[in-house]
């Protein structure tokens, strides 16, 4: 099983440990990353609030290199994955930002004919590879451990053909296949404030404690994501959150590939655990 990989800028600075583990993880299932040569940033979400052809041709740029290659396209961050299924609809319709997008790409030698199949890893991980066979993998079941799992506000909105868009379940059962216990978390889809950490410190810095504090409630030992500013906002601010609400959370924020690859055998420090601002350590010594 191959996929053409757009891993994203993320994925390849601050999310690197993201890279690492998911592309190990599924390696060891059968699937091949393929990493797209000369792939360039997408704009995320951001983009489209200044420039809309320009947020719609990046992406199709992307799009058009992999639909060269003749494969499946596959994504890892969330806010990647929305901005490219984006322009993946504009290619599909009969529409004026079609012709404009086809022509951006013409005048860089690149065609894009019509939409390509994009799919989120967690899908592929869920629907494609299958929890039997991610059972048969696992070598370290994490009897025991707790894990909460956010989905963030993107990778299951708008609605598409694979995820409930207010409550998704793929990452709960991908966790409980590898032996975490999955524990009840109810703001599974509500939004981290994003990007907005550097203009709305406060309010954003709100939003996260309400995160944490369900996760602390309901007992777990880790939240697992799958969005790289998800991780960024829960994992780096929590000690400013501790100092302006008087809590004293220290709840490590992992990838859930992170924790599929340490379970079915591959090395902790290529998961690269120690990247987090907030040890994970303590919770995986008993499984080592």
């Amino acid at each position: 099983m191959k996929y053409a990989f757009f891993p994203g800028c993320s994925l390849h600075s601050t999310a690197r440990e993201y890279y690492d583990s998911v592309v190990a993880s599924m390696a060891v299932l059968g699937v091949e990353l393929e990493e797209i040569d000369d792939w360039n940033c997408c704009g995320a979400t951001a983009l489209s609030s200044a420039d809309t052809l320009l947020s719609y041709a990046l992406p199709a740029r992307n799009l058009a290199l992999a639909a060269e290659r003749g494969l499946p396209m596959a994504v890892a961050c969330n806010s990647c994955f929305v901005t490219l299924n984006r322009a993946n609809a504009v290619v599909g319709q009969d529409s004026p930002w079609r012709a404009k997008v086809k022509d951006a790409l013409k005048a860089i030698g690149r065609t894009l004919d019509k939409p390509i199949e994009i799919r989120h890893t967690l899908h592929i991980l869920h629907e494609k590879v299958g929890l039997d066979a991610v059972r048969r993998k696992v070598t370290r079941p994490l009897e025991g451990l707790k894990v909460a799992p956010y989905y963030g506000c993107q990778i299951a909105r708008p609605r598409n053909e694979w995820s409930d868009p207010e409550f998704p379940t793929e990452m709960d059962e991908v966790l409980s296949a590898i032996g975490a216990e999955v524990v009840r978390y109810d703001r599974k889809t509500k939004c981290c404030g994003g990007a907005l950490m550097t203009t709305k410190e406060d309010v954003v810095l709100e939003i996260n404690e309400q995160l944490l504090r369900e996760a602390s409630v309901r007992g777990a030992d880790l939240i697992a994501v799958c969005c790289p500013m998800c991780q960024m906002n829960l994992d780096a601010y929590q000690g400013k959150i501790n100092a302006r609400f008087g809590t004293d959370y220290a709840i490590p924020i992992v990838y859930y590939s992170q924790l599929l690859g340490f379970a079915m055998g591959l090395d902790e420090a290529k998961m690269g655990f120690s990247r987090g601002f907030v040890p994970a350590a303590k919770y995986l010594r008993k499984y080592a």
